[in-house]
């Protein structure tokens, strides 16, 4: 029985490695390392998203969740050079790009008529911003917009922040939070494995300093989000180690909010000779994750990196979230990612309920948002 609900009929499996994992998913037992590489392995992908899609329709019933928010990118210079990436820049390169803080502000209030409830806000590695820059200019996104949520800076920059000013990870994250940020994104994490950190991303935090920023952050009150990037050199055990850790996280914090896999575009990287993901690893990255992280509230299926159709099917497979309008994402575009910049809000509800799901406008922290005549975004 599920929860005082009638006996699930399940499906006839063609796995049947998918039948015990399906009593422990029926019965709200916590699944193991070896059920991970068992999920991630299955040739049996319906199953799997069956399966997913019952602990996804446990917890948010048939809402699907976006919200209206804006990114913003300030620079691509990064003193990082990682593989992955086809956004950071060295800083003598002529087409890098550095905003000065009244175009982040100017940046920031195009397209506002929306009532964006979020910047999104990430960048580069920069050898000469220091924090001051960063408090500066969260304090003037506050005064200027004092009802949107800033959600800024990953771990990475976080880190990189902190051993550039010689503080510790705990005074930096305080000094951002008093300047107005309110929650951190789930970038930067990529895979917590050392093996293949040192390949795609040996600049970076390693991936214990990735966990214990989160610890941190979520231990001053700031919520953060956790992403996982797949589809280049990790094996099955590194993706379920990774999502393993999160989770152990996860129980001694409750600081995450959601988890978004993110699949790895390899154009315009230095690893462009690896193939794309295809619509199948995106759709079990999702229901895997849905059926791991039993301890994560929300799973998002990020349409700018998967596309909008499979971030629909995706509503069947685990996902209960979708993003939102976005607005000008530089990241995942210069990796050749070829989805739209942004969708306005009645094309993100068109989406979802042709997903036949019911579409939920909410704020960073997943309150409900209603809009009155004036089309103000109020959290109720």
């Amino acid at each position: 029985m599920l929860r005082g609900e009638k006996d699930h009929v399940l499906p006839r499996f063609s796995d049947p490695r998918l039948l015990p994992i399906s009593e422990k998913v029926v019965a709200g037992q916590r699944l193991s390392f070896d059920d991970g590489i068992a999920l991630y392995r299955s040739h049996d992908l319906l199953g799997v998203g069956y399966l997913a899609n019952i602990v996804r329709e446990r917890l948010s019933g048939n809402v699907t969740y976006y919200n209206v928010n804006r990114h913003i990118n300030p620079t691509d210079v990064c003193v990082a050079a990682c593989k992955l990436c086809a956004f950071g820049k060295q800083k003598r390169n002529p087409t890098s790009y550095t905003m000065s803080l009244e175009q982040v502000w100017h940046t920031a209030g195009v397209g506002y008529s929306e009532q964006v409830s979020e910047f999104h806000i990430v960048g580069g590695l920069h050898p000469q911003l220091g924090i001051e820059w960063f408090e500066r200019m969260f304090r003037g996104l506050k005064e200027r917009f004092p009802s949107v949520h800033l959600k800024a800076l990953t771990m990475v920059e976080v880190g990189y922040l902190a051993r550039r000013e010689k503080l510790s990870v705990r005074d930096t994250l305080l000094r951002l939070r008093d300047s107005g940020v309110d929650s951190l994104p789930g970038g930067g994490a990529e895979i917590f494995a050392d093996r293949v950190r040192r390949i795609i991303c040996d600049h970076k935090i390693d991936g214990d300093e990735w966990i214990e920023t989160a610890r941190t952050a979520h231990e001053i009150g700031l919520q953060s989000n956790a992403t996982m990037l797949y589809g280049h050199i990790e094996t099955e055990e590194d993706r379920v180690d990774h999502l393993l850790r999160l989770r152990a996280l996860q129980d001694d914090t409750g600081g995450f909010q959601t988890y978004i896999p993110l699949a790895f575009h390899p154009q315009n990287t230095p690893m462009r000779h690896l193939p794309a993901t295809s619509g199948f690893q995106d759709i079990r990255a999702v229901a895997v994750s849905r059926l791991l992280l039993d301890n994560f509230p929300h799973i998002k299926a990020y349409w700018i990196m998967m596309t909008p159709k499979i971030a629909q099917v995706a509503q069947r497979f685990g996902a209960d979230d979708i993003d939102g309008t976005v607005v000008e994402e530089k990241i995942y575009h210069d990796a050749g990612a070829t989805t739209p910049q942004a969708l306005r809000r009645d094309q993100i509800e068109r989406l979802i309920r042709k997903a036949g799901r019911e579409p939920t406008e909410r704020d960073t922290l997943y309150r409900p948002v209603r809009r009155d005549d004036t089309t103000l975004a109020i959290a109720v």
